[in-house]
Order: C-alpha cells, then sequence, then structure tokens
C-alpha cells in the first residue's frame, strides 16, 4: 500500500527529512527515525508489531496537517546555517536540561531511591549520558562543523587535519549509537516514562523531562545523520571530483 505518496520501502530517515512533522508519528508509536533511520518503514512497523497500513494512515493525517517542523526544508538550508541552527537550538537546549535533570535525579534517588531502586540506574545513565553529551558537541562545534562550513564556500579540495570530513563523521555517528542506545535503556528503566501511583509531583516532572530530552535528541540527531552529514560529504565528494577532473 501507497498512502499520500508515502513507498513503505522507504527509510524512516528519509520521510522524516520529507516532512519533519511525521516525526511526531514515529515518536508516538515508538519507531526510531534518527539511529535506525536508515531502516525501511514496512520492516520497522514488522520489528514493533505494527500494521504498516495503519502507519501509512496516520502519516498521510499527520502530512494533512500543518506543522512548525515542516515550514523549513533543511535539505534547502546552507549547511553552515543547518550547523548553526543545530548548536542554537539542539546543543543550547543540552547544555541547559541535562544539567537540571541530573540535579533533579539526585534528589528522586535521596527521596524515592528506597522503594524503586532501578532510579540509581537512571540517575547513573542520565549522568554518563552527560559526560558524553558533552564532549560529543565539543567535538562538533570546535572540529566537525567548521570542516562543513569550510566545505560549504571551498571551491576546491580543502585540507583537513583529520583527512576528511567521513573520519569525524564515523566518529560522531558512532557516538549517536552510544546515545541511543543510553535512551533505549532509560525508557526501558521508567517503564517508557511513566509514573509510579506513589510518585510526587518533582518525580512526574522529571520523567516529563527524560520523555522530552529524548524526543529533542532524536529531531537532533536526525537532523545530522539524515541531513548534515551526507550532504557534508555529497559536497566533499564534489570537490574531490574536481580536483581530479582538473588534474587530467
Amino acid at each position: 500500500m501507497i498512502a499520500n505518496g508515502v513507498d513503505p520501502n522507504t527509510r524512516v530517515g528519509e520521510l522524516v527529512a520529507q516532512r519533519p512533522g511525521r516525526s511526531r508519528v514515529f515518536e508516538r508509536l515508538g519507531i526510531d527515525y534518527c539511529c535506525g533511520g536508515k531502516t525501511p518503514l514496512d520492516r520497522a512497523c514488522r520489528e514493533k508489531g505494527l500494521d504498516v497500513d495503519n502507519v501509512l494512515r496516520e502519516i498521510a493525517v499527520s502530512d494533512d496537517e500543518t506543522h512548525e517542523e515542516d515550514r523549513i526544508d533543511w535539505n534547502q538550508v546552507p549547511m553552515g546555517d543547518l550547523a548553526d541552527h543545530i548548536v542554537g537550538v539542539h546543543h543550547g537546549y543540552l547544555r541547559r536540561e541535562l544539567p537540571r535533570l541530573a540535579a533533579l535525579m539526585e534528589k528522586l534517588v535521596a527521596a524515592h531511591g528506597t522503594r524503586h531502586p532501578e532510579l540509581t540506574e537512571v540517575r547513573d545513565t542520565v549522568l554518563s549520558l552527560k559526560d558524553e553529551l558533552d564532549s560529543h558537541m565539543l567535538k562538533e562545534e570546535m572540529v566537525l562543523f567548521p570542516i562543513v562550513k569550510q566545505l560549504q564556500t571551498a571551491t576546491s579540495m580543502p585540507s583537513f587535519h583529520c583527512g576528511s570530513v567521513n573520519n569525524p563523521i564515523f566518529v560522531m555517528m558512532h557516538e549517536h549509537e552510544d546515545t541511543g542506545n543510553a535512551l533505549a535503556r532509560l525508557r526501558s528503566l521508567t517503564h517508557g516514562y511513566q509514573a509510579p501511583a506513589d510518585a510526587c509531583e518533582t518525580y512526574r516532572a522529571t520523567l516529563a523531562g527524560l520523555a522530552a530530552l529524548e524526543a529533542d535528541l532524536h529531531c537532533h540527531i536526525h537532523k545530522e545523520n539524515e541531513i548534515l552529514f551526507p550532504r557534508a560529504r555529497a559536497a566533499e565528494a564534489a570537490l574531490c571530483a574536481g580536483a581530479s577532473r582538473s588534474e587530467l
């Protein structure tokens, strides 16, 4: 079945790249469109036990709605501007939110850890994720994104200390997988960020914050894995091809 022009054999990351508002459908259904973005929709549905025709209908309904996310086609925005957007919006969000959530988790372990021992592992996962993402963001801002901006404006192939844009991209994508695994662990430990019956308001607010963190990271990683990184690789390949032709 092809609904609203959507082929179920299309990769889920590509579907969101075409219409970012579709991420809402995938978030609700638990379909990974960032680290798992290369998975065809049909297979992703089978792995989740979902009927692909029903999912296609949900996508069609979503496509008929107007979402803020759909107003910008990141495939058409200059790569440097997309990198700046990621830093300003997503890195800024992480730098505000991760310390707040880490502090809240310390309070929850102290207040509720005896009755809910899983909170200790949730806290440790959040702290580890914070450390890893702090390092990850610096590497993007100091190494990868400046290379992306050079590729955008270059008329001949630049010389990079890392050899090729593919090398830092490979490292970033590997770290994205680690982030995805940490998010999956948080979701499992918290039973989908559902508060227990005895949860206080701080407990509920913290779980809501973790759910929002997951959603933002999915969007963040998707923009890099599915849009920025392929465009940077293509730009470098085009410059290399031009250099090869000039040597003939």
